[in-house]
């Protein structure tokens, strides 16, 4: 089958506008298509608004298909469709003793654990907070009663971070083998909606991602694995340099000769742990900084013109970088079209903000983290868990600037950029929960930070009129973009000096967001099916298995 890039419609187009678009570029009559399925869609809003597919033609002759991709063998934009089934690298023996062990579920280890489950493996999965449902509840417990739950919460539980976000499922990484089709087709049979399969930049939103999760939880457990909440992991057993098990904060040991280690980014006690067991854990740069909500029209409008309200286009969307004059790189981070700014602490005495939309992205505001990069050689020395001394820092801070009962510290752009306090909303109302306190922000981050970010919100503006808005509200503070540490690891997904551990993940250090995640996920469940194969045969390789 040819697959056709860079087709180019105008808004008002139909189905049958892009069939007859297809068969132009391959010199054929509309007629001559059986079908022509969208791989891609997406629009490019720089000179008016186009719609860019790529699709996938299938021809009424079949035999026909073949000469055609040869006489198009050198024209940029036409190829044959590339195989991107997803084939397992192993089938499980027959009896593996002990279990993988997989920590954590959320889209890491949800992956990881139905990918090892899927090969037969029967994982074992360990998840410090509850179930979704409970945990949903939890969270709502701070968001409209000031109440905390330190271990079910934004951060802590099933579905990770991500079931509370946008639900975002787009990823700049290279992606060779197409783990990312596989995640995606994964979602889908959970209930995603389909267009998550060709759209430039999907996202499914919170209440889709709960119930996607609980199917996936119960594949896992229908397929042999084992999923255990509220199991924290207090302990690593490691011998001889390899690990064996862990132990629980109940004291229970539980066995394991190859764990994929699928923390949040802010499993900190954990990481802790991992230190003092001697695992090669490193700081590595994270960023810091606050979120920003604007009217979600005035970044429509800024976006996409005229278009503004387009059923196909839906809440715009923005990603802006700024290079300030005292070095410091500015950039959106996490926007979330039509959404809310919400509390995302996970420990006592901590404000912590995130964004969060549902799949409609139909509240009034628009927000994104706008971030600060730093570095731990400038900003954090001191050792690899220094970053998560200075998160700490700024959170206890934002705490005490909200009031001391978990609102957030809040102020008008026009307030922030002149440094003097906000008394209260303009046009703007804050949307975080349970509630915000109007003041002032320098102190809630590093002078570095407040002075970037008093540089970049003008020059932002240059770019999306309107950003610099008086009434836009700045909410404190947003710490916990990625992981401040990195857990190393080896080409074979192992870490470097402990054989068996397989860090992995965002907690980890090694993805950022829902699909990388889960994509990370699969390729350590395939490190581990490898190993335990080999080890069961070990003058045999592990063969690639085509069970997609």
């Amino acid at each position: 089958m040819p697959r056709l890039t860079e087709l180019r419609l105008p808004p008002e187009h139909t189905p049958d506008d892009l069939r007859e678009a297809a068969a132009r570029r391959l010199g054929l009559a509309a007629n001559q298509l059986a079908s022509v399925s969208i791989f891609r869609r997406g629009y490019d809003a720089r000179k008016g608004l186009t719609f860019v597919y790529t699709v996938d033609c299938e021809l009424s002759d079949a035999a026909l298909e073949a000469d055609l991709l040869r006489s198009h063998a050198h024209e940029r934009h036409i190829s044959p469709v590339p195989d991107m089934a997803y084939r397992f690298v192993a089938r499980a023996p027959a009896r593996v003793e002990p279990r993988p062990l997989v920590i954590g579920f959320g889209p890491c280890g949800i992956f990881a654990a139905l990918l090892l489950a899927q090969m037969g493996f029967r994982p074992r999965v360990l998840e410090r907070g509850k179930q979704v449902r409970e945990r949903t509840k939890d969270t709502w417990g701070l968001w409209r009663e000031h109440r905390l739950e330190p271990e079910s919460n934004v951060q802590f539980g099933e579905g990770g971070a991500g079931t509370f976000s946008d639900g975002k499922l787009h990823s700049q990484i290279r992606d060779p083998k197409h783990h990312g089709r596989k995640v995606l087709t994964e979602f889908v049979r959970a209930g995603a909606p389909a267009e998550i399969l060709y759209l430039a930049k999907p996202h499914i939103g919170t209440f889709r991602l709960v119930s996607m999760v609980e199917k996936m939880r119960a594949e896992i457990e229908a397929l042999g694995g084992e999923i255990r909440f509220q199991a924290r992991v207090q302990d690593m057993l490691i011998e001889d340099g390899h690990v064996r098990g862990v132990t629980l904060a109940d004291g229970e040991e539980i066995r394991a000769d190859h764990i994929v280690l699928a923390l949040g980014h802010s499993a900190r006690d954990t990481f802790a742990m991992l230190h003092r067991r001697g695992v090669a854990i490193a700081a590595k740069p994270f960023s810091v900084g606050l979120r920003i909500e604007h009217p979600q029209a005035l970044i429509d409008r800024a976006r996409l013109g005229k278009y503004a309200g387009h059923p196909l286009l839906g809440a715009a969307d923005y990603k802006l970088v700024h290079h300030a004059a005292n070095g410091r790189t500015v950039y959106s981070f996490c926007m979330c079209p039509g959404g809310t700014v919400v509390a995302a602490t996970s420990e006592p005495g901590a404000v912590v903000t995130n964004g969060m939309s549902q799949y409609s992205r139909s509240e009034r505001n628009a927000n994104a983290g706008l971030v600060v990069g730093i570095d731990p050689a400038a900003d954090y020395p001191g050792g690899p868990l220094a970053g998560i001394a200075l998160q700490r820092a700024l959170e206890a801070r934002a705490f005490e600037l909200g009031g001391g009962n978990y609102d957030a510290p809040v102020q008008r752009v026009e307030d922030f950029i002149a440094g003097r306090v906000s008394r209260g909303p303009g046009e703007v109302e804050p949307s975080y929960k349970p509630g915000v306190c109007y003041g002032e922000l320098s102190s809630a981050l590093p002078d570095y930070a407040i002075s970037a970010l008093r540089e970049a919100i003008p020059a932002f503006a240059r770019q999306i009129p309107g950003f610099d808005l008086p009434d836009a509200m700045l909410t404190g503070v947003e710490t916990r973009t990625s992981s401040p540490v990195r857990i190393v690891r080896g080409d074979d997904l192992q870490s470097t000096n402990v054989r068996g551990l397989y860090p992995a993940g965002e907690g980890a250090g090694y993805a950022g967001g829902i699909l990388s995640a889960a994509m990370d996920g699969i390729r350590a469940a395939e490190a581990v099916a490898r190993a335990i194969v080999e080890s069961s045969h070990p003058a045999m390789a592990a063969p690639t298995i085509s069970m997609s």
